[in-house]
């Protein structure tokens, strides 16, 4: 599979739409949270980045892109299941870069288990950090957008806010949440130039999924092609990983001028999947 290396960001320098618009990007230290925030940066937008992992990887990372795309990366370590960390990171941003322009709210969990058997304290932490992290987010940047009469908020939902998965109660109920999260605060945004948008992406190849691939073919003793295709990817017609770039690529568009008129909307990236 020739899909696993992240691509090198090839736009031209002067291709900048977001240029000096100021974006958060929840859970943004790997995967698709940190391709959309080093598409945002590619296009010229000042980012924070939030998530956990190794503070010393964190670092590389943010002053990395910093260095490559020539703009002001910071970090946040926000716990995203907690409304006063959020409002906390919020708070500090704007101290530091202004008002915020672009919110993503992509941090998420997951959890599967049968329903019976679901622990309450799983189905609590899923619903904290995939759902009502991104309420408390939407809520500390929302009257500045509407005073400024400016802003895209993009939520990361999935596939599986529109469709269901067995095994999967509180990713799925999330997800569907998120979608009807996105709809109302796209209507009470309309009339202030404020955009909301639910992204809902199928399989994405990223680290973890590297790992499920990996894994999968050790437990069924089958070949990886066999785990993506007939696994994995068996609800997706073109049989092939969206990248973190394409993800990146379509936040992009939806922050800029092109997005002015999409909003309320919950856009599929899922080679096919919910046209069952």
């Amino acid at each position: 599979m020739n899909q696993m290396a992240p691509k090198t960001d090839e736009r031209a320098p002067m291709s900048r739409p977001l240029q000096d618009r100021h974006a958060i990007v929840t859970g943004s230290t790997s995967g698709i949270g940190l391709g959309i925030a080093r598409a945002l940066a590619g296009a010229g937008a000042k980012v924070v980045l939030n998530g956990f992992g190794d503070p010393q990887q964190i670092e590389r990372i943010r002053a990395g892109m910093a260095a490559e795309f020539g703009v002001d990366v910071d970090f946040s370590d926000a716990d995203m299941s907690k409304g006063g960390a959020i409002r906390a990171m919020v708070d500090e941003a704007v101290l530091r870069n202004g008002p915020v322009d672009i919110l993503v709210n992509n941090a998420g969990i997951q959890y599967v288990a049968p329903i019976e058997n679901f622990p309450a304290e799983k189905w609590d932490a899923v619903i904290a950090i995939n759902l009502s992290a991104a309420f408390h987010a939407i809520q500390s940047v929302f009257a500045s957008m509407k005073e400024r009469k400016f802003g895209r908020i993009v939520n990361v939902a999935s596939a599986h806010g529109l469709v269901a998965s067995p095994f999967k109660s509180a990713y799925v109920a999330a997800k569907h949440g998120i979608v009807g999260l996105t709809k109302t605060v796209a209507m009470e945004g309309a009339e202030f130039g404020i955009t909301a948008n639910a992204i809902c992406p199928g399989y994405v190849w990223t680290p973890l999924v590297e790992k499920q691939v990996e894994d999968q073919a050790k437990a069924h003793g089958i070949p990886r092609e066999d785990v993506v295709r007939n696994i994995l990817l068996a609800q997706q017609p073109n049989k092939r990983f969206a990248t973190v770039e394409e993800l990146g690529e379509f936040a992009v568009f939806l922050c800029g001028n092109g997005g002015t008129s999409i909003t309320g909307t919950a856009l599929p990236v899922d080679g096919g999947w919910t046209a069952h």
